[in-house]
């Protein structure tokens, strides 16, 4: 075969393990509150997904941690503007606060999910998993929660609601795809 033949037959070998992998993701996302979120979230990791649900579940769980740090990020920044009134401040405050549980609390999770391919308690290391992303998700909630009832500018809600609210989808994602691990 000619060196022309097998980069061809790699390069369609690789699409075709490429289109597998996606499918998988696809699949896996389907089990989810939010399949298309989790699609565009793990999608861009197909090749180092491939078709191991561990490593789905690692990866969706780091990148809900990182948009947690991102939102944080945000939730910081957005303290810093001029002209906040207390209200404002205090509810940025405690989102800042809250979303650093969630930073928190996910860090704990990875560990927990990190531990359980080793375990001889698989059992509690799941629950221990679920506990933490579980706990993760109501911190977030609580921060948008903190809006009821407030006069709260438009910018700063929508800000911390379009950040808040993606990382609930992102984390109760998770959740769904724990279920789909074999312990």
């Amino acid at each position: 075969m000619s060196t022309s033949t097998q980069t061809v037959s790699a390069a369609t070998t690789n699409k075709a393990c490429l289109k597998t992998y996606k499918k998988f993701i696809k699949s896996a996302c389907n089990s989810t509150t939010y399949p298309k979120v989790c699609y565009k979230a793990l999608s861009p990791s197909a090749s180092a997904i491939k078709t191991d649900t561990n490593k789905l579940c690692s990866i969706a769980l780091s990148f809900t941690l990182n948009a947690t740090y991102n939102a944080s990020s945000s939730i910081d920044s957005l303290s810093k503007m001029k002209g906040l009134s207390p209200s404002e401040k205090q509810i940025i405050n405690d989102c800042a606060e809250t979303t650093g549980e969630a930073i928190y609390e996910l860090e704990n999770s990875l560990k927990a999910l990190a531990n359980l391919q080793g375990s001889d308690h698989k059992a509690d290391e799941m629950s221990d998993l679920k506990t933490w992303v579980s706990a993760a998700l109501t911190d977030e909630y609580t921060c948008t929660d903190e809006f009821d009832g407030q006069k709260v500018s438009k910018a700063v809600k929508n800000t911390i609601k379009k950040k808040v609210l993606n990382l609930a989808k992102l984390t109760s994602n998770c959740l769904a795809l724990f279920n789909l691990l074999d312990y």
